[in-house]
């Protein structure tokens, strides 16, 4: 029994081997990514039945209680058989691909392993069929929880396929005695060897994916550092100039031919090969840039035909075009270029696209920031310098940390800081917006500032439902949660700990809006004029709640004042009455 342990053993570290080698190429971790596509299923039934093929034929033969020495396994002798990893490379890919994929190669193995012949072969082709659907039941259940099986539930999984297949030698055998036999000599090494090589094949798995992880996290972590250098270049907007300081900002980092920047109609800057004929200066002339601000969706180029370069002998064989967009306009085009179509892999793309997403931000920052200038209303202006560079530098710097160990949160934590600029700088088009999309604003805010400062302050919603239809100026609320969290706890302790509590109510004919907090309190003789005149402030300008209070006021009338209720070292409360128009409570 030892022997035939140390013997299985080896088998199934080549096969692991031969698996670890295979997978980390870039067409089988990308069918890992996305087991539920037709290619990646062909490509992973490829794979595994190859592994079981193989198993089929690395096996050790034996007859009886005896181990037999042949390097013959294309025809077993009538009396023989064969103890080998197949259960371990069926269960493995019916873990990983589901039911149909254990399913397809448990049938092909079976097949094979009835031609190798032996003492009943047709017991192996039930048992590789069965151990294929099972697992693949297994498989079924971690795809819709979109995860992988761990390492100690493949050694399960693969310890129990094992013991079926004994069960059924068992119960399928034309002769129990021998079945017993040969079960007592194969059970303990097989059920060994198997469930430790299904464990070290999903710690494989588990690897690459880390590694995959992490090397996006590399790749966020570019977009995010050349998001931060490049963000003083979109307040002058798209021009030549900052296009031009762009592109070579780009093109030392990403592994592209070229790297350039269009607007809507012309090249405002390129650098790389093809420089001779592609140049700043000159109308768009690239078939596919020209496809790209006609859509307004990513394009990518596999060969020069497709880029609809004209010139002759151009260095370009392959590209990706992103459009620059301000909401839904398509202001310009990102592109890279590159000699090989094979260039362009999964990370380029995702690099492309986040980069572009940056920018469209950073534009319509720029643009608003431009617009903001040329606003008549002294107060709007000043809630809108709110949302400054400072805050966007922050958060982008916290979101880079958190990428080191935490990829999803970062992805989270960039899409609500998306969420908050872009409800930050278009809300200014409508002076009014609904209560949902106002607290959803504030939401994306406070997720932001919990991951920088986590546990800082609890900030808890109490909103009526049927409130949320109902419109207020843009920013109340912000404003309102945004003061009590700077000013409010600073240099202050409190037991229970800081806490805002942002509550609405709907009236017979007003919104009752209140937002309070546990902290310090406001001065008297400050309380007396917040809402009349700039405070100043350590922290800040001191015009916030002046501003919001002004706003309200001549907006609706003064029974939409702001009512400030606060005592030193107890709190702070602060209620507005919005009018409700016809029809606005839901």
């Amino acid at each position: 029994m030892a022997n035939l342990f140390l013997q299985l053993l080896l088998r199934a570290s080549f096969i692991v081997i031969l698996a670890y080698t295979l997978m980390t190429t870039d067409k089988l971790q990308l069918a890992m990514k996305q087991r539920q596509s037709k290619k990646s299923w062909v490509w992973l039934f490829i794979v595994f039945a190859l592994f079981a093929i193989i198993s089929n034929f690395m096996g050790v033969v034996v007859e009886g209680d005896q181990i037999v020495n042949t390097s013959n396994l294309w025809q077993l002798p009538a009396g023989a058989s064969l103890a080998n990893s197949r259960v371990l490379a069926i269960s493995i890919s019916g873990m990983i691909g589901g039911t149909f994929l254990g399913f397809a190669v448990g049938l092909v193995t079976g097949i094979v392993r009835v031609l190798q012949g032996g003492l009943d072969p047709f017991i192996y082709f039930v048992s590789s069929v069965s151990v294929g659907i099972i697992s693949g039941l297994l498989g079924d259940r971690s795809i819709r929880q979109q995860r992988y099986l761990s390492v100690s539930e493949a050694s399960l999984c693969a310890t129990m396929m094992e013991l079926l297949q004994m069960l059924i030698i068992y119960l399928f055998s034309q002769n129990a005695s021998q079945a017993l036999q040969l079960i007592q000599l194969i059970i303990i090494p097989m059920v060994v060897v198997n469930s430790l090589g299904a464990g070290v094949f999903m710690s494989i798995i588990q690897l690459l994916i880390r590694q995959g992880v992490n090397t996006k996290a590399i790749q966020t972590s570019q977009v995010l550092s050349l998001a931060n250098q490049t963000l003083p270049y979109f307040n002058q907007g798209l021009n030549r100039t900052s296009a031009q300081a762009l592109v070579e900002l780009i093109y030392p980092a990403v592994n592209a031919a070229a790297v350039s920047i269009t607007n809507d109609h012309q090249v405002l800057a390129y650098i790389g090969a093809g420089s001779d004929h592609h140049f700043a200066g000159q109308d768009i002339r690239t078939d596919l840039t020209q496809t790209t601000l006609a859509s307004g969706k990513k394009s990518i180029a596999l060969n020069s035909d497709q880029i609809g370069c004209h010139q002759a002998n151009c260095p370009i064989a392959a590209g990706i075009i992103v459009p620059l967009k301000n909401q839904n306009e398509t202001l310009g085009t990102l592109k890279f270029y590159f000699y090989r179509s094979e260039d362009i892999t999964a990370l380029e793309e995702e690099l492309a696209s986040g980069l572009a997403d940056i920018f469209s931000m950073q534009l319509t920052f720029g643009m608003i920031q431009a617009q903001k200038q040329l606003l008549e209303q002294a107060e709007l202006k000043s809630l809108q310098a709110q949302v400054n560079p400072h805050f966007f530098f922050n958060a982008l710097n916290t979101i880079s940390a958190i990428m080191r160990f935490d990829v999803d949160k970062a992805r989270h934590l960039l899409l609500n800081l998306s969420d908050y600029f872009r409800a930050s700088l278009t809300n200014h088009q409508h002076p009014l917006i609904s209560l949902a999309a106002e607290i959803q604003h504030v939401q994306a805010y406070l997720e932001i500032e919990e991951a920088r400062f986590p546990g800082r302050v609890e900030v808890n919603f109490d909103v009526d439902p049927q409130c949320l239809s109902i419109e207020l100026p843009n920013f109340t609320v912000q404003v309102l949660v945004e003061n009590a969290m700077r000013h409010a706890f600073k240099h202050w302790q409190v037991e229970d700990g800081a806490k805002v509590w942002v509550k609405a109510r709907c009236r017979a004919n007003y919104l009752l809006l209140r937002v309070q907090d546990n902290g310090r309190g406001i001065r008297l003789e400050i309380l007396k004029e917040i809402t009349h005149q700039p405070i100043e402030s350590e922290t800040g300008t001191g015009t916030a709640l002046y501003n919001l209070n002004q706003r309200l006021v001549g907006i609706f009338d003064q029974s939409a004042a702001l009512q400030i209720e606060s005592r030193q070292g107890e709190g702070t409360c602060i209620e507005t009455k919005i009018p409700i128009q016809g029809g606005q409570i839901s």
